[in-house]
């Protein structure tokens, strides 16, 4: 492709993830972007890579680049986001942009005088850290230059882009760590595998990779992971076909760590959603023992069958449930070790990754999904054993849907006390894990503080006596 044609199919892509977010079905990015791509097979692998690739840091960006046209009186829409990107970023000059823009089917149209002068402004502007607004002394310059020295600077959630409504949510969760905690919520996320220990060890898969041209480092917090250094197409490994690894975020890693699952053991994954901690899960009970794979989505667990027989487990089994009230569950009542509750969330952790999350998540949203996370952690509650244990987990950085959702379960009196995470694995970050010794914490990690996803969970053990539950931390 051209480069005005890669362009051109950056465009193409974002009018179609905004229209998708003006209807009801708010398709993920990703999925979109794989359509696109899947119904034109002729693009290259590098014509998608730098398509893709602008699309999402547009996605991350969307807030302050329409700022930047709403500032240059423009209209908000795709070709606009696109060109402002393009400037800010320095991926062309005016005069290289508009050479390669020409009036043919698959390349970008001609500028347009407006869209000229427009450019030529952006350009101007220097290009900082590759984020124009992350520095709170460039924001200051942009904002004497367009609106005014004696006008207000620009509103955090155009700068650190995301969504204005969670502005007091995220800052009650980060505290003092609010600002460093949005910048690196903005950045692109590594690309972290978990070794499948069933087939193989991290040091022999680290050969095996680097010998196939992938070089990896170990992962700092899990002992299962390897970091790809630089991005790959890693799907195209051998190794991976025949199993030996997955494609994982450390965070989630450690959440499959945190429930220690032994081998022999009954263990229901009640959201198992595509797998990916169902494998982990079994991987570290040795294909030994019964794992239940639980979701609402047939088609998220259909998907889950070929993974299983690539990584070689033999011991997991998967069902549909229409919800957490299906009366199937109650089968299962009191008979499980280990119950994962990986709740569906607002997913703020993954925003590297997903950042198209930010925008398309509403407070309506939030407020219907803490609802569904109590339902859900009050009916796999059922599911554990007396002295058996239940680990509820997120994808997501908001107090509202971790901390004070467990805080709200143990208040509504059930027979549960609190585990110290860090009595279970003692290599993760948790809340206030220094201060005291003995005090409870939760699984608390972040991109800002420990390089992954931002992920939470909590252990919650059935006590085998039902005593006063207020006496419910160790």
């Amino acid at each position: 492709m051209t480069p005005g044609a890669r362009i051109q199919a950056s465009i193409e892509l974002l009018d179609q993830i905004f229209r998708s977010w003006d209807s009801e079905k708010r398709f993920p990015a990703d999925k979109l972007i794989d359509q696109y791509f899947k119904a034109r097979k002729f693009i290259g692998s590098k014509d998608r890579a730098y398509t893709g690739e602008l699309v999402y840091w547009c996605l991350r960006h969307k807030a302050s680049l329409e700022w930047w046209i709403a500032k240059l009186e423009g209209d908000v829409h795709a070709r606009a986001v696109v060109l402002t990107a393009l400037m800010l970023r320095k991926d062309f000059t005016v005069a290289e942009l508009d050479a390669i823009s020409q009036d043919s089917k698959y390349a970008l149209a001609k500028l347009t005088p407006l869209e000229k002068q427009r450019c030529e402004e952006l350009y101007r502007h220097p290009r900082e850290g590759g984020d124009p607004f992350a520095n709170k002394d460039n924001q200051r310059r942009i904002d004497s230059r367009l609106r005014g020295s004696d006008e207000a600077e620009i509103p955090d959630p155009v700068r650190l882009n995301y969504p204005e409504w969670m502005d007091a949510i995220l800052r009650e969760s980060f505290g003092a760590e609010f600002e460093r905690a949005m910048q690196a919520l903005n950045a692109q996320a590594s690309t972290d595998l978990r070794v499948n220990t069933l087939k193989t060890t991290r040091e022999a898969l680290r050969d095996a990779l680097y010998k196939e041209g992938f070089e990896t480092e170990l992962t700092t917090l899990s002992p299962i992971g390897l970091r790809l250094k630089k991005r790959a197409p890693i799907f195209t490994s051998p190794l991976f076909k025949a199993g030996h690894f997955e494609v994982q975020d450390e965070g989630s890693q450690l959440v499959a760590l945190l429930v220690d699952a032994q081998p022999g053991m009954k263990v229901i994954d009640f959201c198992a959603g595509a797998g990916g901690k169902t494998l982990a899960l079994a991987a570290a009970m040795k294909n030994k023992g019964r794992i239940l794979a639980w979701d609402t989505s047939e088609k998220r667990l259909a998907q889950m069958s070929q993974r299983l027989k690539r990584a070689g487990v033999d011991n997991a089994q998967s069902h549909v449930i229409t919800s957490e009230q299906d009366a199937f569950i109650k089968r299962h009542k009191a008979s499980a070790d280990r119950v994962l509750v990986d709740a569906p969330c607002s997913g703020s952790g993954t925003w590297r990754r997903n950042p198209d999350l930010k925008w398309r998540f509403s407070a309506r949203d939030l407020r219907e999904v803490i609802t569904v996370q109590q339902s859900i952690l009050q009916s796999a509650a059922r599911l554990v054993k007396p002295g058996g244990r239940i680990v509820y987990a997120t994808c997501s950085v908001l107090t509202e849907e971790n901390e004070n959702q467990i805080a709200q379960f143990l208040k509504n009196g059930n027979n549960f006390r609190v585990v110290c995470a860090k009595k279970i694995w003692d290599k993760e970050r948790t809340a206030g894990e220094t201060e005291r010794k003995n005090s409870v914490s939760y699984l608390r990690v972040t991109p800002h503080q420990d390089g992954v996803d931002g992920f939470f969970a909590a252990v919650l053990e059935r006590r085998l006596d039902r005593v006063d539950i207020n006496s419910n931390q160790t």
